[in-house]
């Protein structure tokens, strides 16, 4: 029978005053020079981190357009060509797993490429929410430290608490999370090599509804097994067992047929293995359903276009925080002004926007330089504009 338990949390707070002198001119001028120093090191870095990029993301997609010349669909995944040895290959079909895969604690079996068992315990969390604020030439930070129980899969350690007694938590757990792997994972007749199989990572978590408690002291309510004399209140140290399964390798009753994947990698006898290309990358590709070899390619070309821009912006990001960081000294010195303080504040990220923008660009150009000269030339070009816009931005000087 079935049961479905809610989770009830108690919580507890208290607040937390501290305060300090207020810093002088001089003890804030030094703190602005080990942030100017941070912020070389971060400005440097994403000139490597933009560079870098660049190539990385030309030379992935060469690759992926080598691939698509040379990639051969296999008429049938059940028999093994010669033909094709040492080829890369394009196929689909169903998963299979020689062995199902156990947990024996739990009576527990599945035909499936990973099974996980994820271990939860419940535990008290701190949670902290400070303000600051300026009281008679001091700064004071209040924080409010609040205490809930919540279910965690991983050992909170309460001895960082603001305040452990009475929010203590258990050292470890008695039962401990896992990933089973099957050893021998195919698609027809071939086996996919260890880094294809990591690519099969879309877990699903498994109903226990067709299974009974497997020990006295362990209740099955919804899909979770408990460790706990009342699943209805759990008390700190209690545990909750769920499991999850990725690839599912051949027909169950109740979770349906076997997983159907795409795979484009290179053909070595009966296993499939990485493909390396002329441009010095690997292509050794996975997807779950059934795709067509135009499909696959286009996938991969939209997911390096993705990363790329991701890694684009976080390198202007960081590029902006270093100039930040590198020009904080001049707030610094007029920080006394408010005035002027605020209006130094606006120019100076207006700066390092205009700044960082304009050599992220150039940068960007530079990694294109060997590889499309025309662009590399564009994005040259186009750097410049943050800076002439700037500059239209500043009033003349009068004539005398």
């Amino acid at each position: 029978m079935s049961r479905n338990f809610s989770d009830t949390g108690s919580r507890k707070e208290h607040v937390k005053i501290t305060s300090e002198s207020k810093p002088g001119f001089l003890e804030r001028l030094s703190e602005t020079s080990g942030g100017m120093l941070m912020g070389l090191v971060i400005f440097l870095l994403s000139f490597y981190l933009l560079f870098t990029n660049e190539g990385q993301a030309l030379r992935t997609a060469k690759s992926l357009d080598e691939g698509l010349s040379l990639v051969i669909p296999l008429d049938s995944i059940n028999s093994v060509s010669q033909q094709n040895e040492g080829r890369l290959v394009h196929l689909a079909g169903a998963l299979s797993t020689s062995k199902p895969l156990f947990d024996a604690s739990y009576g527990l079996s599945i035909q499936a490429v990973k099974l996980k068992r994820k271990v939860e315990m419940y535990q008290w969390v701190e949670y902290e929410d400070s303000t600051e604020y300026e009281e008679n030439g001091e700064i004071k930070k209040e924080t409010k430290y609040s205490y809930n129980t919540e279910w965690k899969p991983e050992v909170v350690n309460s001895r960082n608490f603001d305040r452990e007694i009475g929010h203590k938590n258990p050292s470890a757990m008695a039962v401990e999370s896992f990933t089973a792997v099957s050893p021998n994972v195919q698609v027809g007749s071939f086996v996919l090599s260890t880094g294809l199989v990591d690519k099969i990572d879309d877990f699903k978590q498994l109903s226990l509804s067709h299974l009974e408690d497997p020990h006295a002291d362990v209740t099955r309510g919804g899909d979770y097994f408990y460790h706990s004399e009342n699943p209805r209140r759990p008390e700190v140290g209690d545990l909750r067992v769920s499991f999850f399964y990725a690839g599912l390798s051949g027909d169950d009753p109740h979770l349906g047929s076997a997983d159907k994947v795409t795979v484009i990698a290179r053909q070595r006898g009966n296993q499939l293995v990485p493909y390396h290309t002329k441009s010095g990358d690997v292509l050794q590709i996975l997807y779950p359903g059934e795709l067509s070899v135009e499909e696959v390619f286009q996938k991969e070309h939209e997911s390096n276009t993705m990363k790329t821009w991701a890694l684009r912006a976080a390198g202007w990001l960081a590029m902006f925080v270093g100039i930040s960081l590198m020009t904080r000294i001049f707030y610094t010195l007029v920080d006394w002004f408010p005035v002027v303080r605020d209006l130094v504040n606006v120019g100076l990220k207006a700066f390092a926007f205009c700044v960082a923008s304009s050599l992220s660009l150039l940068t960007i150009s530079v990694g294109w330089l060997f590889y499309r000269p025309l662009w590399a030339l564009l994005i040259g070009l186009l750097a410049v504009v943050p800076i002439v816009v700037a500059k239209s931005r500043v009033p003349p000087k009068k004539q005398q």
